[in-house]
């Protein structure tokens, strides 16, 4: 069952992560234990994402959520949403878009299967891309190409790795502010 949360005006978010489905420390996690009724994209498999069956995954609990929604994906969760906004006609108040994988980059998850190809059409809803400095996973002008691609606003947030639970963010204050400038704007 997904997981969805409504922040204060009313909108509905839905947790969209990427591979190992964002564990116990990460700011996914953190925001939406603290705000119950955000739901979380649930796959079969976080470990080997197969596009197919994750995209079924995001389709399925986003024809369940109540409209429109606000995405906020994380890493493989990002190529997710633009995968799925290709061929998806529900509405999408917005969507946050932290730390996109590079599939050209050589630390990309060989077990990714069907992300190689990262959409370049514009996304049919606003979107913020943010990027670390340093993020192993893509660099910033990769994150400024799907940007720029996606019609996406973009911020580089610093050094702060793959902006995950490694990063030792807590629950990431400074990305919170993102989403409510996102929402804000849209």
């Amino acid at each position: 069952m997904p997981s969805h949360k409504t922040t204060s005006d009313g909108v509905v978010a839905l947790i969209v992560p990427g591979i190992g489905n964002s564990g116990p420390r990460h700011w996914q996690t953190l925001w939406e234990g603290q705000h119950p009724h955000w739901r979380r994209v649930q796959q079969r498999d976080w470990d080997c994402p197969d596009r197919e069956a994750w995209l079924q995954g995001l389709e399925s609990a986003m024809a369940v959520a109540p409209v429109p929604t606000v995405l906020i994906a994380h890493s493989m969760g990002c190529l997710l949403v633009a995968h799925w906004a290709e061929r998806s006609s529900i509405p999408v108040r917005a969507a946050l878009l932290v730390a996109p994988p590079d599939p050209a980059a050589p630390a990309f998850p060989p077990a990714a299967r069907g992300f190689e190809r990262v959409p370049s059409g514009k996304l049919p809803f606003p979107s913020l891309v943010a990027a670390s400095s340093d993020d192993p996973f893509g660099s910033v002008d990769y994150a400024k190409r799907c940007a720029t691609d996606w019609g996406s606003a973009f911020v580089e947030v610093g050094a702060l790795g793959h902006i995950n639970a490694e990063s030792n963010l807590g629950d990431w204050p400074a990305g919170l502010a993102l989403l409510e400038r996102l929402l804000a704007s849209s």
